[in-house]
């Protein structure tokens, strides 16, 4: 890689970081503009999400870069940035959980403690409340596999 594309994604990054989106959008345009790559790629979609409330191009770019590295659970995180200033909050519940499945990512644990997402019932075909499903959930949780 470039110095120049290395700066780029640093000054991204570090923009990113402190909440600067339009900054970060700028700079991850660049860069991709000069080679992209999926990293990259799921970080400008938030940004444009963000920045440009351009939500179909922002999920189109972030599952781009889920197709190149489906186990990269960064890229499920900022998808579900994207749904969630979409206002999509069950899809991003669902985006962060499957993100979770490869590997321990402090940052979706602590945007699905933000979003106050609940466990999924222990039998998905009953609903939430039913009475089956809310035992179960409490017995399993007082045996500790919950």
């Amino acid at each position: 890689m470039s110095d120049t594309l290395n700066g780029l994604l640093h000054k991204g990054d570090r923009a990113l970081q402190n909440g600067d989106t339009l900054v970060a959008l700028l700079q991850f345009e660049m860069a991709h503009a000069i080679q992209p790559q999926p990293g990259l790629k799921s970080k400008l979609a938030y940004c444009l999400a963000k920045e440009r409330r351009q939500y179909k191009q922002a999920m189109t770019l972030c599952r781009e870069a889920l197709q190149a590295e489906p186990d990269n659970p960064d890229h499920y995180y900022q998808l579900s940035r994207i749904y969630i200033i979409a206002g999509q909050k069950r899809k991003a519940i669902k985006s962060l959980r499957k993100g979770l499945k490869f590997k321990r990512h402090q940052l979706i644990i602590d945007e699905l403690i933000h979003l106050g997402a609940r466990k999924e019932p222990v039998f998905s075909s009953l609903p939430r409340e039913h009475i089956i499903n809310r035992g179960a959930g409490i017995l399993l949780a007082k045996l500790g596999s919950r």
